[in-house]
């Protein structure tokens, strides 16, 4: 099978490591990858390509002959990708358009799940500071404020200073058209299920827990998330079964009522109250940095699957296959993140982390910048070979991601692994995979 991965962070390059490591005789990969991640693209072709274009997606599409397209980021499925490579007949796993709105709009997602019955919590869509006031009269403290759109999972304050509530929503409704969703702080520890769905049939996978504050403890604003662990030894074992039968099923399948089929990944962000499963978010693709923990303990291929659900084909195929291990990513980020990064600075050790057993590590924001003089360059002649040097680019660098028997293994080595890595002004949480003493979960 032939495969057009479109995006170039961290989540894509996990995607493409899980779609090579686990290709078989029976189910072999190429991989066509979009150009600009240095570590991605050593896992197949790459190309250059605009992914918030859906013509020039298509184009890359049909010259390379792929048999199916699998779009990562969110930003390329709201302008309408999937739409278009569907037009041409390829198929592609991600949501329509249409579809995609249940990430594109908070206030969207509240109706649908309205509509299907699910449990979330109150909220009230704002246009004005009066109605942001008036929620937060109603609604109380701690108060939890969501931008209405795409916000690269930094849209979110929940604080019970009043003041910073206020300005966020202040912030999110002066863009043109803006809204803001105010809703009630839901208790409990959050979980995120990924579940493929082909429009019908919706298959989950493993559930793992993101830590979304900056710092350790949940302190500091919200991230894009600082790390990931699965699995969740303290959640009970039919909470899948529950969350796939009362919260992804009824939603796909009002998808389908409404003309807007979801084919694709249906991220299930979860809290687990005092008084049952309650949905916090929904996103329309794999979650980062939870894939990279989740992928690494799938044993049987993924090509196959994403396929099945492109294709309307989930019924027909295996389950898939876990292994018992468990897997843990820590976040290296940069300086000011997850306000303004400081880039630019060289990294070093990722060859020294990758040769300890069982630890890999994800690029999500990196690149090779010469390192020679420009006066050297500009003056070199033909067999100039010029010096490389791997650098931060973005807020969230890499993804150390750690295999073993057990979480305390894996987290042990994970962080063996973060250890060796070093660049300018990193920094991470040295609490991923934790957890408070006496944690349960008791499934209204």
């Amino acid at each position: 099978m032939k495969v057009l991965l479109v995006g170039n962070g961290g989540r894509e390059h996990a995607i493409a490591r899980a779609l090579v490591r686990t290709s078989t005789p029976e189910h072999p990969v190429a991989l066509v990858v979009q150009a600009g991640n240095p570590a991605l693209e050593q896992l197949g072709r790459s190309l250059t390509m605009d992914p918030l274009d859906p013509g020039d997606v298509v184009r890359r599409a049909t010259s390379e002959n792929v048999d199916l397209v699998v779009v990562g980021p969110e930003a390329p499925l709201v302008a309408g990708v999937a739409d278009a490579v569907l037009d041409y007949g390829i198929p592609v796993f991600g949501p329509t358009k249409g579809a995609a709105r249940l990430e594109a709009s908070k206030s969207f997602a509240k109706k649908i799940m309205a509509d299907a019955g699910v449990a979330t919590a109150r909220s009230f869509t704002c246009t004005t500071m009066e109605e942001v006031s008036a929620a937060f009269d109603e609604l109380g403290a701690p108060h939890v404020v969501k931008d209405d759109a795409l916000a690269a999972g930094k849209g979110v304050v929940v604080t019970s200073d009043r003041e910073e509530a206020s300005a966020h929503a202040r912030a999110c409704l002066a863009r043109d058209g803006g809204a803001v969703v105010v809703e009630d702080y839901l208790d409990g520890p959050e979980v995120s299920l990924f579940c493929v769905a082909d429009g019908e049939t919706v298959v989950p996978l493993q559930p793992a827990q993101d830590f979304k504050r900056v710092g350790d403890g949940n302190e500091g604003p919200n991230t894009g998330g600082m790390g990931a662990y699965s699995p969740l030894p303290w959640l009970p074992e039919e909470a899948t079964r529950r969350i796939v039968d009362e919260v992804a099923q009824p939603v796909i399948t009002e998808m389908a009522r409404r003309g807007t089929p979801f084919r694709g990944l249906l991220y299930c962000g979860l809290a687990m109250t005092s008084r049952g499963i309650r949905v916090v978010e929904f996103n329309v693709r794999f979650g980062d940095p939870e894939t990279q923990a989740v992928l690494e303990r799938l044993e049987s291929p993924l090509a196959p699957l994403l396929h099945a659900a492109a294709t309307g084909t989930l019924s027909k195929i295996p389950a898939p296959v876990w292994s018992d291990d468990a897997a843990v990513t820590v976040v290296m980020a940069s300086g000011g993140y997850p306000g303004q990064a400081d880039t630019g600075h060289e990294i070093t050790g990722i060859e020294a982390a990758e040769a300890l057993d069982g630890v890999h590590v994800i690029h999500a924001g990196t690149s090779e910048e010469i390192t020679d003089d420009p006066a050297d360059v500009a003056a070199g002649c033909c067999g100039f070979e010029p010096t490389y040097a791997l650098v931060n680019k973005g807020g969230r660098v890499l993804d150390v991601v750690a295999r073993a028997a057990t979480i305390e293994e894996a987290r042990a080595l994970a962080y063996r692994g973060v250890d060796l890595i070093h660049f300018d002004g990193e920094h991470h949480r040295g609490d991923i995979a934790t957890w408070p003493d006496h944690l349960t979960v008791t499934l209204e």
